[in-house]
């Protein structure tokens, strides 16, 4: 009898060769994958027990958190952070291989909304007054671009995208800022630590925290000092519209420890006391693959 080795299945968004692509396949291989139109889907996926994990953007050094993530987990999901994955992130103009002696006269560029809004100031030099259209992914612009060698359109991709889809590369780096990195997380329906080679040498733990509805002065400040005099470092802090009236809010909070440290399981404890709603997605280690 042989024996075989468990291949995870991984909802990522796709099609092939998005960002979302790259990091599942660095992280959990090329095997198992299973490409998902949008975020919610992939969200949906793993939560209703359609594959093991999902691997979703989080936030982007250029253009900050994805709001569509975050949203969708807050309002709508009980799954856990296992990992975090973080991807170095080249943008590059792409065009079918017939349009490329036409580059100069497109008349759509093409892409993710993330990824259009990292190059803004190269498409205000080269290419102002372009349409910018919006896709689910960049893989999905790429995509449409190869199957559309009629229209002088361009997509904004990564290189897997320009040989997946054989397009040619009209420009190389078109994004505005050397430094750009996304962290993606991979979610699970349980908690649990990816325990793998090249991993943070220090836990992360990522909370939700809701204020209490009769919000006093200071609240907020004490909730830092919770966190403060246990000496527990938040790498982010940041407020998300609660999605229930103006000046409503709730916080997402990075702490570099183990949610199971006794400070920890102080800080929730205290602030329980405060009145205040904590949700825990669990705590993961970084994976960097810059």
């Amino acid at each position: 009898m042989s024996l075989t080795t468990y291949v995870p299945s991984v909802a990522y968004l796709g099609p092939e060769a998005s960002f979302s692509h790259v990091a599942a396949s660095r992280f959990f291989g090329k095997e198992g994958l299973v490409p998902h139109p949008t975020i919610p889907d992939c969200i949906e996926a793993v939560a209703k027990g359609q594959v093991a994990y999902a691997i979703v953007p989080l936030e982007n050094a250029l253009e900050g958190s994805v709001p569509l993530t975050i949203d969708y987990l807050f309002h709508g999901s009980d799954l856990f952070m296992t990992a975090e994955v973080k991807l170095p992130i080249e943008q590059h103009l792409l065009v079918h291989p017939q349009n490329a002696e036409r580059v100069k006269e497109i008349d759509s560029i093409q892409s993710h909304p993330h990824a259009l809004a990292q190059c803004h100031k190269y498409f205000q030099y080269h290419y102002r007054g372009v349409p910018l259209i919006q896709k689910t992914s960049t893989a999905e612009a790429a995509r449409y671009v190869s199957e559309h060698p009629e229209e002088n359109i361009a997509a904004v991709a990564n290189l897997l995208a320009a040989k997946t889809y054989d397009l040619h590369m009209a420009e190389e780096r078109i994004h505005d800022f050397h430094f750009n990195h996304t962290r993606f997380v991979v979610l699970s329906l349980r908690k649990e630590k990816f325990e793998k080679i090249g991993r943070s040498p220090e836990p992360k733990t990522t909370l939700m925290i809701r204020l209490p509805e009769d919000d006093e002065s200071g609240k907020l400040h004490q909730i830092l000092s919770v966190f403060a005099w246990r000496r527990l470092n938040l790498s982010k802090i940041e407020s998300r519209p609660l999605k229930t009236g103006l000046g409503n809010y709730f916080f997402i909070v990075d702490v570099m420890e183990d949610e199971m440290n006794p400070m920890m399981q102080g800080a929730f404890e205290e602030l329980a006391a405060l009145d205040c709603t904590i949700q825990s997605f669990g705590t993961y280690y970084v994976y960097d693959y810059s």
